[in-house]
């Protein structure tokens, strides 16, 4: 579905006089191809289903509960997630570039490996929570801090088993994944969300309570796990350590653990800082329009890693430089397109949404998914990471989130100083913008950045905006 799209732009684009695509005979490529195509079509409708769903969801939960329960939730997954992200060594990413990702001793060991830390990121969280509790006993937050509510310190320890739960999925999905087997994949995710959201909703009909939300993800990733080893092909998991494939994993993995403990700082610094510094109420409306965003952001980079790392990784274990670069720039038209569109789509569209999806009180929600829409400007350029992972570059990975934590760490406090919360969500939007000097760096190195390329996309995003200007104009006018 995505290449012949990308081939109608090419050959718009070459009759203009501007070569986007390197002349090369990709005849040998043809079976990638097809399993990229096809893996693609079952992500883009995985896209477009999950966050349907799951915008669904909370279309009906925000009606059911209050904002504060939202904002206390935001905490609790900030927590959760910036604990997986700080042992997070690559184990799928492993799997899916390594040339033993399909011997079952190197797939055992990672699985012992992923138990081991989900056992960890526990009695990590029910650390956290113990400290929650403990400040808040000394009155250490502000009243009116999120921090400070009093369902926080034991939402944070039952949602931290989610972990062990996860730890013990199997590695047959991330062989399918490595093998472009994304049918069943999806239909795991999709059972597993559905199954998920009615226990959410049946919850929360009947107590109007938090512990909805809670209990919902709980029984969501034991359906994904289930489902991993029972209803995927592959050779089943058992507790085993080979020395080897650990010391693989951990030559690999020590640039991904350093890109993902930085990175899970600015990624989820936004939340961190808010939490202290803001109302609950707030930060619920606030993790609404992040709620829009994120679905989108979450969606577009899982499509692209499920067909791009891969597809990048075959090449890359062939010694294939020139259908890696013909691979790149393919996906990187769709995605630049993509993206800009939607960038300027959202800045002139997004109070509108909100304004059909919520009521009165989530109003300012509108104004920041705008703002916070900018990011896709940065984001397209994120798939250089995929290539930089199939390569085994992770030592650029780790420098790019280090650019990014910094940028945000500085500006977040700099400007909730300034102007508040109105202010700090453009340091949210645009924080990784100094992250371009090293994406163009390194890719320039690579002979993957071409000046043009570049510059010929742009106007998509002017097209958003009009477009998104045209839908504000007649919803006026109706």
């Amino acid at each position: 579905m995505a290449f012949p799209f990308a081939a109608i732009v090419i050959s718009m684009t070459q009759s203009l006089g501007v070569d986007v695509m390197p002349s090369i005979d990709l005849s040998p490529t043809m079976n990638l191809r097809k399993r990229a195509i096809s893996a693609g079509a079952w992500n883009l409708g995985s896209l477009v289903t999950t966050q349907a769903i799951r915008l669904g969801g909370n279309l009906l939960m925000a009606r059911l509960l209050v904002p504060e329960m939202f904002g206390v939730m935001a905490i609790a997954t900030t927590v959760s997630v910036i604990l997986h992200l700080l042992s997070d060594v690559g184990v799928r990413q492993n799997i899916i570039q390594s040339p033993r990702g399909d011997d079952p001793v190197f797939l055992n060991t990672a699985w012992t490996v992923q138990i081991l830390r989900g056992f960890s990121l526990f009695a990590l969280t029910l650390l956290v929570a113990g400290f929650a509790w403990f400040a808040q006993a000394l009155n250490l937050w502000s009243a009116d801090s999120t921090y400070a509510e009093p369902e926080l310190p034991l939402v944070l320890a039952v949602t931290g088993f989610t972990a062990v739960i996860f730890g013990f999925q199997s590695t047959k999905i991330d062989l399918a994944v490595r093998t472009f087997q994304q049918k069943k994949v999806v239909l795991a995710e999709f059972a597993s969300q559905v199954a998920g959201l009615l226990v959410m909703l049946g919850i929360a009909y009947f107590t109007r309570s938090i512990w909805s939300l809670v209990i919902a993800g709980l029984f969501s990733a034991l359906v994904s796990t289930l489902l991993g080893h029972l209803w995927f092909q592959g050779p089943p998991n058992r507790i085993q350590w080979d020395r080897t494939a650990l010391t693989e994993l951990v030559a690999f993995g020590r640039w991904i653990l350093l890109s993902s403990a930085v990175g899970v700082l600015a990624m989820n610094g936004d939340r961190i800082w808010f939490g202290g510094s803001i109302s609950a109420a707030d930060l619920g409306i606030y993790s609404i329009a992040g709620l829009i965003l994120g679905g989108i952001q979450l969606g577009v980079l899982k499509l692209v890693a499920s067909v791009a790392l891969p597809a990048f990784g075959e090449a890359a274990r062939a010694n294939d430089t020139a259908r890696l670069r013909a691979l790149y720039y393919r996906l990187r038209l769709i995605v630049d397109l993509a993206l800009l569109f939607l960038c300027g789509l959202l800045l002139t569209v997004s109070p509108l949404v909100i304004s059909w999806l919520y009521d009165a009180r989530y109003a300012a929600a509108g104004s920041m998914l705008g703002i916070l829409s900018l990011s896709f400007f940065i984001l397209r350029f994120t798939l250089a990471h995929q290539i930089w992972l199939a390569m085994g570059l992770t030592k650029y990975l780790a420098m790019d989130n280090i650019i990014r934590v910094v940028s945000l760490w500085l500006l977040l406090p700099l400007l909730l100083a300034l102007g508040g919360l109105d202010y700090a969500i453009w340091g949210v939007a645009l924080h990784a913008l100094p992250t371009l000097v090293l994406i163009i760096y390194v890719n320039c190195k690579l002979g993957l950045f071409d000046i043009k390329r570049e510059l010929l996309v742009l106007p998509m995003m002017g097209v958003g905006a009009l477009c998104g200007e045209l839908v504000v104009s007649v919803a006026k006018w109706l």
